[in-house]
């Protein structure tokens, strides 16, 4: 006679998902020590090199932060090539028109439940 086995699965939303499982890539690359001198001489590494330092480093390093994080990275250098300010008023427009409709659809919900609530 065969044993029976039972299964439970367990589900979670999106909020208990991101709160339960790890999903960072950390399994994926190769663990770098900190410590360890990457750079031997930060002063003669050549362009190529930097880059070549950067892709190790690239999942250590933190994504958000004021200093020595991508998004640190990401804000310096938009300012060393003169930021974007056309990308910037494009975004502040599309901003305004999301807002403008979502005031438009939540007063045509409005109509619809008073419409609703007269049938």
């Amino acid at each position: 006679m065969a044993d029976q086995i039972t299964l439970v699965k367990q589900q979670y939303n999106k909020a208990q998902y991101n709160k339960v499982i790890d999903n960072n890539f950390t399994q994926l690359v190769q663990p770098v020590d900190i410590n360890q001198n990457l750079v031997p001489n930060a002063d003669n590494i050549s362009v190529q090199q930097f880059f070549d330092y950067y892709q190790q480093l690239f999942y250590i390093i933190p994504k958000f932060g004021d200093i020595n994080s991508h998004q640190y990275l990401i804000t310096t250098s938009t300012e060393y090539i003169g930021g974007n300010a056309q990308n910037d008023d494009l975004v502040q427009s599309l901003l305004e028109e999301v807002t403008q409709l979502r005031q438009e659809n939540l007063d045509l919900q409005q109509q619809i439940a008073d419409i609703t609530k007269t049938i």
